[in-house]
């Protein structure tokens, strides 16, 4: 089972416990950019965006935690362009407040989990079990 997270540079560590958390149970992270600094040119930017781009057509799902920033809500609309499935993580309610949410946080394609990463790590093993038929070691 392959996964991606999106997120912004404020949410490093979430990211990575979220990360560390899947890998631990045997998903395999497409691309860690929290393994890279903040781009310093525009070459850069390209090359990150292009590994960016293949990780989440490579993944089986992609996670957005919130709050995050444009680039990550570019990967989510590539995410849904490609049908993956995907999951927006708020741990608190934001997601549903109307003078700061997206249209695109709303549409059915998209599953929102609003709480704790720890609740959100179980949710996304749980959910990953039904839809793909998973177990620890393959895909059924």
């Amino acid at each position: 089972m392959k996964f991606y997270i999106a997120s912004s540079f404020k949410n490093i560590d979430k990211v990575r416990y979220v990360s560390e958390q899947l890998k631990a149970q045997g998903y395999v992270h497409t691309y860690d950019w929290t393994q890279h600094e903040k781009a310093s040119t525009l070459e850069d930017l390209k090359q990150i965006g292009q590994q960016e781009m293949n990780a989440v057509a490579e993944s089986d799902f992609i996670v957005v935690l919130l709050p995050a920033g444009k680039g990550s809500h570019i990967e989510l609309g590539i995410a849904l362009g490609l049908n993956k499935k995907v999951i927006l993580y708020s741990p608190n309610n934001e997601i549903n407040n109307f003078t700061t949410t997206s249209t695109f946080y709303h549409l059915s394609e998209v599953e929102k989990f609003i709480g704790s990463l720890d609740g959100l790590v179980e949710f996304l093993k749980s959910s990953a079990e039904k839809t793909f038929n998973y177990t620890k070691d393959k895909l059924i």
